[in-house]
C-alpha cells in the first residue's frame, strides 16, 4: 500500500474525539506534535474502523456528543488537517495476522493495522497498543 505523501499521524478513536470535541484530554507534548504536523501541512488521518467505533459508543450511549452522530462525523472530519484513511485489502489482511499476538479487539487490530500500512505514528492513551509499539511492531506516540 502506498502512503499518501502528506499524512504524517494517525489518531486512534479516542484522540479523534478529544480533539475534535476540544477536549484537554491530550497532554502539552500531544498537543505540540498535533499542531506542528497541521503547521507543516501535513495531515492527521483517522481510520475508517473509527467511525464505526465511534457510531457503536454513541448508540451505546457510552459517549456524549454535541450533535446527531452522523453530523458530528461529518463537522469533525471537515476539521482541518484531518483525513480518513480507508480499509484497504492491505489493511484487513494485515489486522488479521499481527506479530506477537496483539490482542483480539477488532477496531484497536485495524487501527493498529493502519499506522503500520500508512507508516505513520499512532498517537494514543491505550496500553495494549502503547505496549505493542514498545516491542517495535507499530510506531506510537502517547497522548
Amino acid at each position: 500500500m502506498q502512503k499518501k505523501a502528506n499524512i504524517s499521524l494517525l489518531l486512534d478513536t479516542h484522540v479523534f474525539i478529544w480533539l475534535i470535541n476540544g477536549e484537554q484530554m491530550l497532554s502539552s507534548k500531544a498537543q505540540k506534535y498535533i499542531s506542528a504536523v497541521i503547521k507543516e501541512e501535513g495531515e492527521i488521518a483517522i481510520s475508517a474502523i473509527s467511525l464505526w467505533e465511534i457510531s457503536m459508543l454513541y448508540s451505546r450511549k457510552r459517549i456524549l456528543l454535541n450533535q446527531p452522530c452522523m453530523q458530528w462525523l461529518m463537522h469533525a472530519l471537515q476539521a482541518p488537517g484531518i483525513c480518513l484513511a480507508e480499509l484497504t485489502p492491505e489493511i484487513a489482511v494485515d489486522s488479521c495476522s499481527l506479530p506477537n499476538n496483539f490482542h483480539s479487539d477488532p477496531a484497536d487490530r485495524m487501527i493498529v493495522a493502519t499506522a503500520r500500512m500508512l507508516d505513520v505514528p499512532l498517537m494514543t492513551c491505550d496500553k495494549k497498543i502503547l505496549t505493542y509499539g514498545l516491542e517495535g511492531f507499530v510506531k506510537c506516540i502517547e497522548a
